[in-house]
């Protein structure tokens, strides 16, 4: 298969709004796709989801707007994790991260009848009832959501959040709409068209679905000729005539990607490894023209972080000719604090 990498580059950053900003149809198909989108990394406490750089408007604002209006909802997916979904992939999501609970602890029966009878409920009202501690309710609080049995309503960003049965919030979700195979392959395919090219460590990556899970998935989607074989991963189908037929354009830009970025999230398996320091903390993550090629370290604190180090793939024409772009793509993020160092040495 004849397809220039640097055209599927290209297609990724377009795909992305990274090289034309989306408008606000744009960002909610990409908002659709790429779900769950988290907080931006080291953020206080609520604050909205974001995609950053894909905007000329404020999408945190926009966001906290959807989630007053619980057009987005909060939930624990990839491993855990807090996302937000669109209120209306419920079922999908459910049917994709559903960890059932073969019988209930205790603690576990404690609070889901407290709320069957009481909820809605703040944490504080629970160990009042319950006269348990707050560090005991939390992680049966969040077994019992990761379950779908019950919903914190986190829609204003305030810390007294209340919790509630989840079919109290969601009654006519049906939460085996899908099996896990179904819920997978389609949150595979939105995955796909926006990364144009993936592999099932990226895969992984962003959903921390098992090995299992994706090789029966992408397997299946490959005899179904929604994927095709690729370099050493996949493209969609329809795409593959488009990138062979497509004339390439060099992408040239440098954007420094917060950690819970999208395409950060896709890439953390190998950005990890490849870029990391003992010393410091990975605070961003480098796109120069549409590829990863280093990263910003330092510390975070609550205010301005500390930044000591840009640390690149590139040879060192390339990273001297490029300098003053990628500080300046660091300086907007950081609002004029200056990195203390660039590839080693003093700035």
């Amino acid at each position: 298969m004849n397809i220039n990498k640097e055209t599927v580059t290209e297609l990724i950053m377009e795909r992305n709004f990274l090289t034309k900003k989306a408008d606000t149809d744009e960002y909610l198909s990409l908002y659709h796709d790429t779900q769950p989108v988290q907080s931006k990394y080291w953020n206080g406490f609520g604050q909205p989801p974001t995609i950053t750089f894909r905007t000329d408007f404020d999408d945190i604002a926009f966001n906290k707007r959807r989630q007053s209006d619980r057009s987005l909802i909060k939930g624990r997916f990839q491993g855990g994790n807090i996302g937000w979904i669109e209120a209306d992939q419920i079922e999908l999501f459910a049917c994709a991260y559903k960890k059932d609970i073969a019988k209930m602890t205790y603690p576990q029966t404690v609070i889901r009848e407290l709320l069957e009878h009481m909820g809605p409920l703040n944490i504080h009202q629970m160990k009042e009832e319950t006269k348990m501690l707050v560090k005991d309710i939390t992680p049966v609080l969040h077994q019992l959501q990761q379950a779908f049995i019950i919903y914190e309503d986190q829609y204003d960003g305030e810390w007294d959040r209340s919790w509630y049965l989840f079919e109290e919030m969601f009654p006519d979700a049906d939460l085996n709409r899908y099996t896990k195979n179904e819920a997978v392959k389609i949150l595979i395919k939105r995955f796909t068209y926006r990364n144009v090219a993936i592999n099932e460590d990226m895969i992984k990556s962003f959903y921390k679905f098992s090995k299992k899970e994706i090789l029966t998935a992408i397997n299946e989607m490959v005899l179904e000729n929604i994927l095709v074989k690729y370099d050493s991963g996949y493209i969609l189908k329809e795409d593959m005539e488009y990138l062979m037929n497509r004339k390439p354009e060099k992408v040239k830009s440098a954007y420094a990607m917060q950690r819970n970025d999208f395409l950060v999230k896709s890439n953390e398996y190998w950005l990890k490894e490849k870029f990391k320091s003992d010393e410091y903390e990975t605070l961003q993550y480098l796109l120069i023209d549409g590829q990863f090629h280093g990263a910003a370290f330092g510390k975070f604190r609550y205010g301005p972080n500390d930044l000591e180090d840009i640390v690149l793939d590139l040879n060192d024409e390339i990273a001297t000719e490029r300098k003053d772009e990628i500080l300046q793509a660091i300086t907007d993020i950081r609002v004029n604090k200056k990195a203390n160092r660039y590839i080693g040495k003093p700035v």
